[in-house]
């Protein structure tokens, strides 16, 4: 239910926004922002991307299991898509995720939040052996 609702209430925030920005600054430039922020978007997303890929490849390479740079790529692949799809409510919170501190913030707090559900059993998982 918490899924479409998201897929519901985050179109209907991104169209109000632009269009209220659209009334502000007019279509044009409400258009170029989208633009913008999708480019800068990819380009951040891929420039990290590629650090911390480089990251993975040192810690497995030195025999370190690279469980906290394999999250914080999942969290930049998130923060790129985010600022690949048109509007500005989702291009906030990708360019949130694309900024190394927040990112780290906001990852602990998804990991605890995960641990918690984990240990309510509302998450299971197996265990490879």
């Amino acid at each position: 239910m918490r899924i479409v609702a998201l897929f519901v209430v985050v179109p209907l925030i991104e169209l109000a926004l632009l269009i209220y920005i659209g009334t502000l600054i007019g279509p044009l430039y409400t258009l170029a922002i989208v633009v913008v922020t999708g480019l800068a978007g990819g380009i951040m997303a891929r420039r990290q991307g590629i650090s911390t890929l480089n990251k993975i490849r040192y810690n497995l390479e030195s025999g370190i299991i690279p469980s906290k740079e394999l999250f914080d790529g999942l969290l930049i692949l998130a923060g790129g898509l985010l600022l690949l799809t048109p509007g500005v409510f989702t291009d906030i919170i990708g360019f949130t995720l694309m900024i190394p501190q927040s990112r780290r913030a906001i990852g602990r707090k998804l990991l605890d939040m995960i641990k918690t559900k984990m240990e309510r059993g509302e998450i299971t998982y197996w265990k490879l052996r």
